[in-house]
This record gives C-alpha cells, structure tokens and sequence, in this order.
C-alpha cells in the first residue's frame, strides 16, 4: 500500500480501506481459483493495482462516466479504477467464467456498487461507453475491430472518448496505422522498475 499512497496522497478513508483489503481478498481466491501468476500474487500492488492506476494519470474520468474493462481477468484495470472513481461506472467482461466469479466477488466484498462483472465477449455487448481500458490482451488493430462501435459520441471527460490500453515493451509496428494514438510511458508518472518499459496508449475512437 505504501507504493499507492506514495502516489496517491488524496485518497479517503474508504478508499484506503478498500484497497488494503485487495491483498487478502486476492490471496485467499487465487488459492481456489489461479487468477494471478503464483510469482506476481507477492507484487500485487505494483504489478497490479499500480499498474492499474497508471491510467488514472493520464485520465481523470468525471462523474458518471460509463467505463468498459475487457478482458478483466482477475478484475484489472477495472477494480482499482472504480475504487479511485466511486462515482464511475464500470463494466467488467471476460470470456472466462471463473475469472469473472473472482471480480464478483471481489466487488462484493469491497461493496463497490459501481461494478458490473460479466462473463461475456466484448463483441456482443450492445452498450455504448465513454472509455474502454484493457491491459494487454490483444494487438491493438485486432482489440479495435472488437469494440469500434462501443463507443459513445458525446464527450464529457478531458480527452475525447477511445480507448485506453496497458501495454508494454515497442509498440511502434503495432501502432503504425494509428497516426491519433498517444503514449504516456508509465515511468514519467511512476519510478519502480517494473513500469520501465509499460505505458497506457490513448487512443480517440
């Protein structure tokens, strides 16, 4: 925790609690169901709950805002985003059944009533959002094909609604045909090790 309020001094009571209780809650499924890698459980909070709010830095998401997670795995960005943003809401989908009984009840157990978790292909969804975030589950041009009409068109947050995407290491081949993408390397905002070649890619839908 000292990592999150080293750079999130701002944080309410509430807000501290329900991210202190990430650790246990994290633990004590991924005994039951394999949610996280076994070496990356002991740096949740770096590798992921940190990672998560790497996001946060680049955008602050108003009040209200309708915010997409795909492919959620164990519930991240989406579960730290929505402790950041209580008054956001987020909607949490993966393909993968168990994954999304994990989110559920990680959700549940923080009471954050501004989470919806569903077993679900994002292509499916008939929702429209302000945003969508991911960390990494596919190339960038495939990820596009899947949610291009899932997004709204009034604006109401500081960029202009797309897409924003956790990835690491070149991203220059797979960007290439994304002449609006921007990229804010994770290291300008956070100084551990482990975001030395991460970033967030913004992209306007």
């Amino acid at each position: 925790m000292d990592e999150i309020l080293k750079y999130f001094p701002d944080l309410s009571e509430k807000q501290i609690e329900q991210l202190s209780k990430l650790k246990d809650l994290y633990f004590e499924w991924n005994e039951k169901i394999n949610v996280i890698s076994r070496k990356d459980i002991d740096e949740l909070y770096v590798k992921h709950v940190l990672h998560s709010l790497a996001i946060a830095k680049v955008m602050k998401f108003k009040d209200g805002s309708e915010v997409l997670d795909v492919g959620t795995g164990g519930g991240f960005p989406g579960i730290p985003l929505a402790i950041l943003f209580p008054e956001v809401n987020f909607h949490l989908v993966d393909s993968i059944q168990k994954k999304i009984l994990v989110v559920s009840e990680v959700a549940n157990a923080l009471e954050l009533k501004n989470v919806k978790a569903e077993t679900q292909r994002v292509e499916k969804l008939k929702s429209k959002y302000d945003f969508i975030v991911s960390r990494a589950v596919t190339q960038m041009p495939k990820f596009v094909g899947w949610v291009r009409g899932k997004i709204k068109k009034e604006n109401i947050n500081p960029l202009p609604n797309g897409i924003l995407y956790l990835k690491g290491g070149d991203l220059s081949e797979e960007l290439k045909d994304f002449k609006t993408a921007e990229i804010y390397p994770i290291s300008e905002f956070f100084s551990e090790d482990f975001f030395e070649t991460k970033k967030v890619v913004y992209l306007p839908l």
